[in-house]
């Protein structure tokens, strides 16, 4: 499990003793690397009431078109580029940010589909070759 606690060193390198231990409300959890692939989700239930919808896998995203503002389904073809990390481009892996090859063309995603579920995406104008 991932601990999302303070940090147990000082800004200048100097060790802070804390006088209490980690406590369940700090736990995190992984993050999801959603990839392309058959649709596949998972509810997350968390304090509180509160719920996340992880997407495992994804093919097809929200697409909209910034210049008619109409979104319409797009099958997703491949991951182009991720600033993320670049070896996730080859494992098509798809994270806020990244842009992907689409039926409608490129597009760049919005949302955070390992927290949101779904893939929203907007067009990105293609250069012209001169």
């Amino acid at each position: 499990m991932k601990w999302q606690g303070k940090s147990v060193r000082r800004s200048t390198g100097g060790r802070i003793k804390h006088s209490v231990s980690k406590k369940k409300h700090e736990m995190g959890r992984e993050s999801t690397l959603t990839q392309l692939g058959e649709t596949r989700k998972k509810q997350i239930f968390g304090f509180g009431s509160n719920s996340k919808t992880r997407l495992y896998k994804g093919s097809h995203a929200n697409v909209t078109d910034g210049l008619t503002g109409k979104t319409s389904i797009a099958n997703i073809e491949t991951v182009e580029l991720n600033a993320a990390n670049r070896n996730y481009v080859r494992r098509n892996i798809i994270t806020k940010g990244a842009i992907i090859q689409t039926t409608l063309g490129k597009a760049k995603v919005t949302s955070r589909p390992g927290q949101d579920g779904s893939i929203n995406a907007i067009l990105v104008a293609e250069e012209q070759p001169m």
